[in-house]
């Protein structure tokens, strides 16, 4: 049992209400709500990086590298770069241009229609599109799976091929795509790669990622007094400095502030949020979709 107060209606978390029931109050009773979604989100509506998934796409590189995972396998440092595109671009049409669309995320976003919310994502598949999300509401921190960048970094911008992905694919052979195919910077001449930020390098940060950002900062500038919900859903310790640290900062410097962490993993809290913290632990596709319903 917990009883929630600080600013917030007194709600007795147990067999009278339901998880559900609780993210539904909680998201009526809050002036802005801010969502970060990480990976547990996409698994959870189906799009997992592990098991049968990732096993049926890869056979031929499961085989040879003995991966264990998408995730593993997408930062490998690959035999070359025919290899590479060969792995990135099955692994692009699986997790962007041809994933389905995610029933969690569809419950989500009818979560909060016509709400003051903002979404911070550290998710580089299609989800919020194929959601029909308002994309104006989304920052993609992580980058996306669509795009390219250098490989070299030299410069501030980011390109796509949806066909030439669809042509690697289809004219792959022996793990290797035609070297004809490789993609190459029109600036410098070095091999493009996904758009994906790494430990070495970061991440090729166009004007399109400003303007998310921009938006971001400002939704939290403008609402940061405000009875506000940081909402964390599939977030993990992959990353922790961009969703799950800064959520958890910006609840302790608001006294009106509730974390509230859907997760089956119980991670821990710092003890200073503890008192403004909330717990759902629940399958999260069955709780946004009974909560959405």
């Amino acid at each position: 049992m917990q009883q929630l107060e600080n600013h917030w209606k007194t709600l007795t978390v147990g067999a009278s209400l339901s998880q559900a029931d609780l993210l539904n109050q909680l998201i009526e009773e809050a002036e802005a709500i801010v969502i970060g979604i990480g990976a547990g989100m996409s698994a959870a509506t189906g799009f997992t990086y592990v098991g049968k998934r990732f096993t049926d796409a890869f056979p031929d590189f499961v085989a040879k590298y003995r991966l264990f995972d998408m995730l593993q396998a997408s930062l490998f440092d690959f035999e070359d770069e025919q290899e590479y595109w060969a792995f990135q671009s099955r692994f692009s049409l699986l997790n962007f241009f041809d994933q389905p669309v995610g029933e969690a995320y569809v419950d989500l976003r009818r979560l909060v229609i016509g709400k003051n919310y903002h979404v911070i994502t550290t998710n580089a598949d299609n989800a919020f599109y194929a959601a029909e999300f308002d994309m104006d509401k989304v920052f993609r921190i992580q980058g996306e799976y669509g795009l390219w960048q250098c490989s070299e970094h030299c410069h501030q911008q980011t390109y796509h091929d949806e066909a030439l992905i669809r042509q690697m694919v289809n004219e792959q052979s022996d793990m290797k795509v035609p070297a004809s195919l490789v993609p190459h910077c029109p600036k410098c001449g070095a091999s493009l790669e996904v758009n994906k930020r790494n430990e070495e390098k970061g991440m090729v940060e166009d004007g399109h990622f400003h303007e998310q950002k921009d938006r971001y900062e400002s939704f939290l500038k403008d609402n940061k007094d405000k009875k506000v919900l940081f909402l964390e859903i599939g977030v993990g310790h992959t990353t922790p400095q961009f969703i799950k640290q800064p959520f958890q900062q910006m609840t302790d410097g608001n006294e009106k502030a509730l974390y509230v962490t859907m997760n089956q993993k119980d991670y821990f809290i710092p003890h200073a949020v503890r008192p403004q913290t909330v717990r759902i632990d629940e399958d999260i596709a069955e709780v946004l979709h009974d909560a959405s319903n």
